[in-house]
């Protein structure tokens, strides 16, 4: 059964008047014919109107689509083809929002780590929106609004030498890598967009 809900209302069993809960979450079939209540948020529970945030696959078939967190639509609910191009990787370290990331081949098993500018083959191939433990699943985005980065002014950005982040002022110590990383579009915006890394002699 369902989350009962301090408002309840009287019904018919065989002829007695008994007080019942309505519901403000649902638990399926066994709650069918069960008089819904509003959460505490003051709106019916996703599990009561069949709605979904994010999508399982196939089994979520015939659910409603509901915002996430970010006051978006999932990814995992878009048709293939469409939505942000991402790869989920397994962190090689452990990442932090809005880092610059590099993807590397760990004996075999592709993993991610920061990218850095100190270090030739560690270029950005793309960014992370959330953090993740070193071990654990990252989602990678290849393009788009990086709204994880700080610091920035309008105008182009390159990768920096301190791993995973990214600065307007292009490296130019000896060893350095060059790489410019998309264009600032605000102080807390890089639409990301990588180019040819250039090592600097």
């Amino acid at each position: 059964m369902g989350t009962a809900s301090t408002t309840k209302f009287i019904k018919n069993s065989a002829g007695t008047l008994a007080e019942q809960a309505a519901l403000t979450t649902s638990a399926g079939a066994g709650d069918a014919q069960a008089i819904p209540a509003l959460n505490a948020s003051g709106v019916l529970d996703l599990s009561i109107v069949n709605g979904k945030a994010s999508s399982a696959g196939v089994g979520d078939a015939g659910k409603l689509v509901a915002l996430d967190g970010s006051g978006r639509i999932d990814n995992s609910m878009m048709p293939t083809g469409i939505g942000a191009d991402t790869k989920v990787l397994t962190a090689s370290e452990a990442l932090s929002a809005g880092n610059l990331v590099n993807i590397w081949n760990d004996a075999g098993t592709t993993k991610v780590r920061k990218a850095d500018a100190t270090t030739a083959g560690k270029e950005a191939h793309g960014f992370v929106l959330a953090a993740a433990a070193s071990g654990a699943s990252a989602t990678v985005y290849f393009e788009g609004a990086n709204t994880g980065v700080t610091g920035l002014t309008g105008g182009n950005v390159f990768l920096s030498t301190t791993a995973g982040g990214c600065t307007n002022t292009a490296p130019s110590g000896s060893g350095n890598v060059v790489q410019r990383v998309g264009i600032a579009t605000a102080a807390t915006e890089l639409n990301f967009e990588a180019q040819q890394p250039i090592a600097l002699a």
